[in-house]
């Protein structure tokens, strides 16, 4: 991918001060006190050199003591603002970071089912966390390094140029290469930072992935696999961040040597003046302690680099995905849809993932009466999963129409939508929590008595009593304590707590033992009643009574009708049906 312009990303970045613009603009008068403070101790260091080479009776100890109160006074003010600095300064870059990631947490929750098709969790995590961490560090220290920076290197010319401006000339003269050379060493740097970022995600990945799967890795004895590719992820890691010191290295080596190029100019061309009667042994003195300041704000802005870099890497990585959009959304003017009765059709709806791929489904006409069931049948890749993912808007039907109770559902708001769908689905996912999280989660703030009821419904709350805790018992991380037909029980209780009209069933027994499928089959079948239902089936056996089963293959429906009429035109259904038959009887003798 492209990289951004520095310009366009601060351009993007900017409008999260406008919440903290008055702790943004005290913070940066604190700089300016600090700042002040730091370049008056040159100045009195002049005044008392140049009172006692050039008239000291004058220099009394009043004055002495007059100087060291003022510059008393200085350090408290110093004190005080470098504190607010310290505190408020990182307290409004955390803020920003806050809400930079509610935004972006916000935007994801937003994104299609497609974009999850090819993202990864670990790599989105990285974005989330230790890519917003530095742009934390970068929203404080960045306007008051670029702000000191900006008016000590202002001063500190006007202030030399008054002493000797030709002296002056020649130390100004010599930044120009050193801002060269940092120009072309910090574009090095910015791509090296976004190449580690990018594989510190990519190694996040991996590490879920293998923790996920350890069960299935220490099953195949696979360890030292998976040690093998994390190690491998981990050396492509150290390659990265090698190259970046090295031109980190570079950059502040570089900047180190023109230090002592403006040194030596300043000393040769000083006393050079000095012996030719052009500068004062005050002023000369004077000029080196502000060439120090000069070089020091340099030396600093040098510093700030490393974090500036890391800070646009992170602004940058976090505009990629702000960038992504939303392709399934609310339209303008989209209305609530009302409490529906369960009328779906499909009008000549065809759908392909991205343009340019081959269609899915192409021109599917269907017309689903309120409380029917329909089975989907068919060979895996015939669409079944996608027809049912395109009624809740899943995604976007690319030609034609779905609606339901005659409302298109593209005309009608996606939380009004989805909240008369009700989806079980092979693995149901476990949130981390208890049983009682996990249920509610279908009507969340709904009372126990409500999810009690509805686990009884799902033939759930027997075996969740005899839990350690009840409807209280930690489930583990994507319910790794439960048993897959307790897991699907759970969560079949989860949508009859949310009462949905319409009901989605995604091979929601296929990876069930038998008992534990005879257990969920009859708390589907309870769900079922009274709801219009599509049912993506695995075992035939279990849609044996559907209104309409239709078969799917690549070239779209090929056959539709209830069980008995497929059977009697001995197509593929019938083919499937027979195949499915041999193999649950083979599977009942053994």
């Amino acid at each position: 991918m492209k990289q951004k312009r520095p310009k366009g990303l601060i351009r993007r970045f900017l409008p999260y001060f406008k919440k903290y613009k008055w702790i943004l603009v005290l913070d940066l008068f604190c700089a300016s006190l600090t700042t002040v403070c730091e370049l008056v101790l040159p100045l009195i260091v002049r005044f008392i050199t140049d009172r006692a080479t050039t008239a000291p009776h004058t220099l009394t100890v009043r004055i002495i003591l007059s100087v060291g109160a003022f510059y008393l006074i200085l350090r408290i003010i110093d004190t005080l603002a470098s504190y607010y600095m310290a505190n408020m300064g990182h307290v409004m870059g955390v803020k920003i970071e806050s809400d930079m990631r509610r935004d972006l947490f916000s935007h994801l929750s937003n994104l299609s089912f497609s974009y999850y098709d090819d993202a990864k969790v670990g790599s989105l995590m990285s974005r989330i966390t230790s890519d917003l961490f530095d742009v934390t560090e970068f929203a404080h220290h960045g306007p008051e390094e670029l702000f000191i920076s900006f008016i000590k290197i202002v001063v500190a010319f006007c202030i030399l140029a008054s002493v000797n401006v030709w002296l002056t000339l020649i130390i100004f003269s010599i930044l120009p290469f050193l801002f060269i050379v940092a120009f072309v060493l910090n574009r090095k740097m910015r791509k090296n930072f976004k190449d580690s970022r990018v594989q510190i995600g990519e190694l996040n990945s991996q590490i879920e992935d293998s923790l996920l799967g350890i069960r299935v890795v220490k099953s195949f004895a696979n360890e030292p696999v998976e040690v093998e590719k994390f190690n491998k992820g981990n050396d492509k890691f150290v390659g990265i961040k090698k190259k970046s010191y090295l031109y980190m290295g570079l950059f502040q080596s570089s900047t180190r040597s023109f230090d002592g190029v403006m040194y030596i100019a300043v000393v040769v061309s000083g006393s050079l003046f000095m012996l030719g009667g052009h500068i004062t042994p005050p002023d000369l003195i004077a000029y080196l302690l502000y060439v120090t300041t000069l070089l020091t704000s340099i030396r600093r802005i040098v510093e700030f680099t490393e974090q500036f870099q890391r800070g646009m890497t992170g602004i940058e990585r976090f505009c990629e995905v702000m960038d992504e959009p939303v392709t399934v959304s609310d339209k303008k003017g989209a209305k609530e849809l009302p409490k529906v009765l369960g009328q779906v059709n499909f009008a000549d709806v065809s759908f392909r993932y991205a343009e340019g791929l081959e269609e899915v489904l192409a021109h599917i006409n269907l017309s689903i009466a309120p409380g029917e069931s329909v089975a989907l049948v068919g060979p895996s890749g015939g669409g079944k999963t996608t027809l049912c993912s395109l009624i809740p808007r899943f995604y976007d039907v690319t030609e034609g129409a779905i609606t339901i109770d005659g409302h298109n559902i593209q005309d009608v708001t996606l939380k009004s939508l989805r909240s008369q769908i009700g989806v079980v689905q092979q693995d149901i996912y476990m949130f981390s929590g208890t049983v009682f999280e996990n249920i509610e989660y279908g009507k969340p703030g709904a009372t126990m008595e409500e999810v009690i009821e509805a686990a009884k419904m799902a033939g759930a709350h027997e075996f969740i009593m005899q839990l350690k805790d009840g409807y209280h018992t930690y489930v583990g991380e994507r319910g790794v304590k439960l048993s897959g037909g307790q897991k699907q029980r759970i969560g079949i209780a989860r949508v009859f707590l949310k009462n949905p009209p319409i009901l989605i069933l995604d091979e929601a027994t296929s990876a069930l033992d038998n008992e534990s499928e005879r257990l969920v089959q009859k708390s589907l079948e309870s769900l079922a009643k009274g709801r219009t239902t599509f049912t993506i089936a695995h075992r035939l056996s279990t849609i044996r009574n559907a209104n309409l089963i239709l078969v799917l293959t690549e070239e779209g429906i090929v056959e539709q009708g209830n069980h008995e009429n497929l059977m009697a035109e001995k197509g593929l259904y019938y083919k499937l049906y027979q195949m499915a038959m041999d193999t649950e009887n083979v599977s009942m003798e053994s």
